[in-house]
């Protein structure tokens, strides 16, 4: 893949992406933060590491991160609590915050508001790609997918955790159904949208 093909802004000539919200809340970055949102079944990690590959950026999936009480309670049908969420939303923000130039895509759920108002507490400059879709096409992916401690019958309890990001968090909506690569040139374009 060529870098034109990459479609990632070159650096301006104070060093910055332009990666900064329209109102300032945080400061232009030569470091772009991407989290790939949605529920169990939207494609995170696929349309993730399809959008880390195109910016030439490291890829993390934040499902690596739960502790293995986190994993065993899902593995066994049990949704998870915020108690069980905080912890591990911290070492999201952690690799978010680490993050050096060029950045990083990392996939996290981030299904809440107040999930995400975490990661941003330590990573303000973070953009999310909320990826969004009919619930009948997410239980079709989750039915036949194999190998994933997340079961298909945790979907329901997802679907009424997830509030959409607001107007005023710096997210882009992506809709699940269509091509890969067309969902991550949109996502692209969505944050390219956000620049300055």
């Amino acid at each position: 893949m060529s870098g034109d093909e990459r479609m990632a802004r070159p650096p301006r000539p104070d060093g910055s992406t332009g990666l900064a919200p329209r109102d300032g809340h945080a400061p232009a970055s030569s470091v772009r933060r991407i989290v790939v949102m949605g529920v169990s079944g939207a494609g995170k990690s696929t349309v993730g590491e399809a959008l880390a590959h195109r910016l030439d950026v490291p890829f993390i999936d934040a499902d690596d991160l739960h502790p293995a009480v986190n994993v065993e309670k899902m593995r066994a049908g049990t949704p998870l609590t915020d108690d069980d969420r905080w912890p591990w939303l911290d070492l999201v923000g952690a690799a978010l915050a680490e993050a050096s130039s060029p950045g990083v895509v990392v996939a996290c759920s981030a299904l809440r508001r107040a999930y995400r108002d975490r990661l941003r507490a330590v990573a303000p400059d973070v953009v999310f790609i909320a990826l969004e879709g009919d619930p009948a096409v997410l239980a079709d992916r989750l039915g036949a997918r194999a190998g994933h401690f997340m079961p298909a019958t945790l979907l329901a309890s997802q679907l009424a955790l997830y509030e959409s990001p607001a107007a005023d968090e710096r997210a882009v909506h992506c809709a699940i159904e269509g091509p890969l690569d067309g969902i991550v040139t949109a996502a692209v374009a969505g944050v390219e949208a956000l620049d300055w």
